[in-house]
């Protein structure tokens, strides 16, 4: 009884979220991540300490 209520509640959310996908404007996770992962990049690049002259070797 424990796999049947698992996998109706697993196939019922995947139908739930292909109707969502396919009417509604979801954005695109993936790429909001990268999106997200390079304006990191870009502030911690323009905010981080200069290094020291004695610390390079």
């Amino acid at each position: 009884m424990g796999i049947i209520r698992s996998s109706f509640s697993f196939m019922t959310g995947t139908l739930f979220g292909i109707y969502i996908a396919q009417n509604y404007n979801v954005p695109n996770i993936k790429k909001l991540a990268n999106t997200g992962l390079l304006f990191m990049k870009h502030i911690e690049e323009t905010y981080r300490k200069p290094k020291k002259k004695d610390d390079e070797n």
